[in-house]
């Protein structure tokens, strides 16, 4: 069946969180529409601003949209929350996104 329409049917149901707004976001990029994906995972850290992988992934999103200014901000805030979480792994790849994105954006 299609992930994506089981999720948005739990949405519509009224089921409202962080890990069904991060598993929208990730179904959605992973599709290509880099602008929904964005739109969930962004409620995803608003339901939880500690969720890493969430922030990531909306940088990430940010990104791949064009928005690269968005996606350094949304790595700045993600990298202190992970550190903050202790979650040294997701920290260390935001790190990376952040170089190569700060690199390819004129400032």
């Amino acid at each position: 069946m299609d992930k994506i329409g089981n999720l948005e049917k739990l949405l519509a149901a009224g089921e409202d969180n962080a890990l069904l707004r991060f598993g929208l976001g990730q179904a959605y990029l992973g599709a290509g529409d880099t602008e929904r994906a964005a739109t969930h995972l962004r409620c995803a850290v608003e339901h939880d601003p500690r969720y890493s992988a969430a922030w990531k992934l909306l940088g990430k999103a940010l990104a791949e949209t064009g928005r690269a200014e968005e996606a350094i901000a949304t790595y700045e805030q993600g990298i202190e929350v992970a550190e903050a979480r202790g979650d040294k792994q997701s920290a260390k790849e935001m790190q990376v996104f952040l170089r190569r994105l700060r690199k390819q954006t004129p400032t």
